[in-house]
């Protein structure tokens, strides 16, 4: 059930400057998904390694950005801040004034600290 997929990102959402929004990705291209899914736990080991050797192959023709959404949930603050890339600094001022605290601090969070 694992797969390949790839996302053509063109239209309206390449005619918003990458500096508007929160997210920067806004270049006419493709966004690669390998979502690997299987029902046996027998089959662990191998469906990971699938995914993790499709990855590694795929690597060389990335390129710098990542989105946010589909990040692992054991990627820290350097996916965190390529996810946000040049927004990065003005959404951690945004988190500074307006959430301090860290309150809303699940999934890949900017760190206010």
């Amino acid at each position: 059930m694992s797969a390949i997929l790839f996302e053509h990102f063109h239209g309206a959402v390449t005619r918003v400057a990458g500096t508007e929004t929160a997210v920067p990705h806004r270049d006419e291209g493709w966004n690669l998904l390998i979502p690997s899914v299987w029902l046996d736990p027998a089959d662990s080991d191998a469906n990971i390694a699938w995914s993790r050797e499709t990855f590694a192959a795929m690597r060389p023709h990335f390129g710098a950005g990542r989105w946010l959404n589909y990040l692992g949930d054991d990627q820290g603050v350097d996916a965190v801040q390529a996810a946000y890339g040049p927004n990065y600094g003005r959404l951690l001022e945004l988190k500074r004034r307006y959430d301090p605290e860290n309150v809303f601090h699940h999934n890949h969070n900017i760190d206010p600290s």
